[in-house]
């Protein structure tokens, strides 16, 4: 692994094609390549007669219950390499098509039954990556007139010291993806961002017009983000992290870990009982684990699934109220619950849900158990209302399923854990415009999504969230924010896991994170993977495009056990007088098992774009930062490798690109890969 040292004091810009970087030491260029263990799809027709394959029904003390399948291998299309097997109930990632049959078996797990899973780290260790590609670790991207030599001009000098004269250019695009774009109105038409604009009983609905979430042109509501075009040069040829999970690790796992709807391949010994179980694929695209927001309180017991709700009122023909109050003191019930299809209006409403009784949990949290209204199959119209709750999984809205629901100008207040203000899971959609939300529990972020994520799209408002764990955004879904203030006053500012998104523009964002021993740092943002299987494994996603970012504890950006990308324009960023770092893009060791230590890295693009920073940016070698610094941008802080949780090491690298119009001043010694002006 390749490094350039750097001493304190240093300004490292474009101003002078002359700016020289002391080089005091070098590891040299190493380029060492492990073959890939690739031994193509299973063939199933060699499969021993003790193989079993079945998506588990039940999970006993020592036992699993399966639905027997048959299994094939996938059939492609030599030409586009798409699946052209229709027929089979299940794919799984390993090239396999499973046709359920009626067959139930239940199978007998002893001591000796060894049970494994892929790991779900998107940061594993840079050198186990599958045919030991690095990407643009090691070769280094091209120079603006066509040279390739990524060393610069190197000339020797009398002490025998080094000295490098950085003159390179490069631009950078950083156009985010459309993941965010609102989905569908509920008429079928293409939605353009336009909150509905059809009549409430005795009320309009806002007329404003929500974000639309699509970034795909670059542009930001009211006018346009900078482009990120670098002066007088090209773009590095390298890629972002593609999110290819090939060469992850298997982990060993318990029966504990096993959830109903896991896919399953299970060797049987001579006495039918289990000798092997490896779970091909996962009913929530990842393994178990502790789950919670951010640093947070774990929301509960294992999730048993929802057959159906208790509500209070009940919603399943399409309806239009104003002026009622609602009020719920069962046990885990909801409020209102509408669903069926129903398109239901509610305006100027009192919601009180009440109970001591409530258990929370996951059912809250995956599925809205408790919520105080609850929209799981059809469109929901909230406007001028108050919603209060005390009960545990007492979310205020939430969006769960085919639920798509629309909130404007009411006030939500949650009391107890696992109670979001306003909450999407299992696909759910909501729209939101100047809520005043203000959340009091663990667990129970302001603006909070869960498993199997979904789309919202906040306009406007004031979001609070007060408890520990309670980021004021947790994030396991595709969100958009614009013009509103986000504050946590006991937890982390935002959490983003797996392979989600969170877009900001013109908000103010604050948090107050406590120390905890359970976590290596401290922070304010944090894009990860937590192992709970509450998100898909994948690259998260963070965008700020004005508006204030205020830390009143820790450090400012962590991202640790995944692929992330990070694009910053124009905040104005308040520090914490502790601050431990700008941005730290590293393995953890932490106590929740995010990820095995020493494989557990970030891969992470970070951008810049007429931004100032202050503090150190610190990477190790599990992991790899591309650090692109664009339009006038100004990091004051050291660069530095930190191997405290990188176990044996690996191959993981730091690039910084620096355009002409930026500058790195460099307040300690500092190590990068590569610098590239």
């Amino acid at each position: 692994m390749r490094k350039l040292y750097l001493k304190k004091g240093f300004v490292v810009c474009s101003l002078t094609a002359a700016m020289c970087a002391t080089l005091l030491g070098g590891c040299g260029n190493k380029t060492e390549e492990e073959e890939s263990d690739d031994t193509g799809t299973t063939d199933v027709s060699e499969e021993n007669e003790s193989t079993v394959y079945g998506k588990i029904t039940e999970v006993g003390e020592s036992s699993i219950t399966i639905n027997v399948g048959t299994v094939a291998e996938n059939e492609t299309d030599a030409e586009t390499g798409e699946d052209t097997d229709e027929e089979s109930d299940e794919k799984t990632g390993d090239g396999l098509a499973i046709s359920y049959t009626d067959e139930e078996q239940t199978i007998q797990i002893t001591d000796d039954t060894i049970i494994t899973g892929m790991s779900m780290g998107g940061g594993m260790s840079s050198g186990d990556r599958a045919g030991g590609d690095m990407g643009d670790g090691e070769t280094p991207p091209d120079m603006p007139d066509g040279e390739t030599d990524g060393s610069g001009d190197a000339n020797d000098t009398e002490d025998g010291a080094t000295t490098m004269s950085y003159i390179y250019a490069s631009d950078t695009e950083t156009s985010g993806n459309d993941d965010a774009t609102p989905p569908d109105k509920p008429d079928g038409e293409e939605s353009d961002g336009e909150a509905p604009s059809g009549d409430m009983k005795d009320g309009d609905k806002p007329d404003g017009e929500a974000p639309s979430g699509d970034m795909s042109d670059g542009e930001k509501p009211g006018g346009e983000a900078p482009s990120g075009d670098m002066e007088g040069g090209e773009m590095p040829d390298g890629e972002a992290p593609s999110g290819d999970m090939e060469g992850g690790e298997s982990q060993e796992l318990t029966i504990s870990d096993l959830s109903v709807g896991d896919v399953v391949k299970v060797t049987l010994d001579d006495d039918g009982n289990a000798e092997t179980i490896e779970v091909v694929s996962s009913a929530s695209g990842g393994m178990s684990g502790d789950m919670g927001d951010g640093t947070g309180s774990q929301s509960g017991g294992q999730s048993s699934g929802v057959d159906s709700y208790d509500a209070a009122y009940e919603y399943t023909s399409d309806t239009s109220e104003s002026g009622t109050s609602y009020s719920s003191t069962g046990t885990d019930e909801n409020a209102i619950h509408a669903y069926s299809g129903a398109t239901v209006e509610l305006s100027d409403i009192t919601v009180d849900r009440t109970s001591s009784d409530s258990t929370g949990g996951d059912n809250s949290s995956f599925y809205g158990v408790g919520a105080a209204i609850l929209e799981s199959d059809g469109t929901l119209y909230i406007n001028d209302s108050t919603i209060t709750t005390n009960a545990a999984g007492g979310a205020g809205v939430f969006a769960y399923g085919d639920g798509v629901v629309y909130v404007a100008d009411t006030d939500i207040s949650t009391s107890a854990d696992t109670s979001g203000g306003i909450h999407v899971a299992g696909g759910g959609t909501l729209y939101a415009w100047d809520l005043n939300v203000e959340t009091q529990g663990e667990s129970s972020a302001a603006i909070r999504s869960d498993r199997g994520g979904g789309t919202m799209v906040v306009d406007g408002g004031t979001y609070v969230s007060n408890g520990t764990g309670s980021p004021a955004v947790y994030t396991t879904a595709d969100i958009t924010i614009n013009d509103a203030t986000l504050t946590a006053n006991g937890s982390e500012a935002i959490c983003i896991e797996g392979l989600n998104s969170l877009r900001l523009y013109d908000c103010d964002l604050t948090g107050n994170m406590a120390d905890s021993s359970q976590n290596d740092c401290t922070w304010n943002v944090i894009l990860y993977q937590s192992m709970s299987g509450d998100s898909e494994v994948g690259n998260s996603d963070f965008e700020m495009y004005g508006g204030t970012l205020t830390a009143k504890n820790g450090g400012m950006f962590y991202t640790t056990n995944t692929e992330s990308t990070f694009i910053i324009s124009d905040v104005d960023i308040e520090y914490a007088d502790d601050s431990e770092f700008f941005l730290k893009c590293t393995g953890n060791s932490n106590e929740r098992g995010w990820g095995e230590t020493g494989a557990n890295g970030a891969d992470c693009t970070f951008t810049a774009i007429d931004q100032e920073m202050t503090g150190d940016v610190i990477w190790d070698s599990i992991s790899e930062l591309d650090f692109y610094m664009t339009e006038g941008s100004t990091l004051t802080g050291a660069i530095y490798d930190d191997e405290e949780n990188a176990g044996n090491g690996g191959s993981g690298y730091c690039n910084v690109y620096i355009d002409a119009d930026s500058t790195w001043i460099v307040t300690g010694d500092s190590q990068v890969t590569e610098l590239y002006q």
